[in-house]
């Protein structure tokens, strides 16, 4: 693009471009991608455990839910019957401050009875699961 720019005598042609508004382009650019970029970081929200362990947790023990491959459930090591499975964690966590219960599965078990473990569990008032996951 050029301009005819005259000085009285013989007009020339103007071969320079025009270079503010391409860097008020930029550094609206810039300020744009710098105000977007803190929002497009992504948080998973994590509980990380404490450096001193409290009192009930180092008194009782954790309680462990195996589900064996054939769809039994063990109370650590103590076996329970399906139907008693919500009444035996009520119990279990009727006089205790945490209510935490760790599931071990076996890799042969179907999701159906995991996932029936987990809404009895909840269902007496467990509030943090955990899953144990190897041997």
């Amino acid at each position: 693009m050029a301009f005819e720019v005259g000085n009285g005598k013989k007009p020339s042609n103007m071969s320079d471009i025009n270079m503010t508004p391409m860097i008020d382009v930029l550094l609206v650019l810039l300020a744009i991608f710098m105000i977007a970029q803190p929002m497009l970081r992504r948080t998973i929200d994590v509980q990380i455990p404490r450096k001193e362990p409290s009192e009930a947790t180092a008194e009782a023990p954790p309680i462990v839910l195996e589900i064996d491959a054939d769809g039994s459930y063990t109370i650590n090591k103590l076996p329970i019957p399906h139907e008693e499975l919500e009444a035996s964690l009520r119990e279990i966590y009727l006089g205790r401050a945490d209510r935490v219960l760790f599931i071990k599965a076996d890799g042969e078990v179907i999701y159906e009875e995991v996932i029936a473990a987990l809404d009895a569990a909840r269902g007496a008032g467990v509030s943090v699961l955990g899953a144990v996951l190897g041997s």
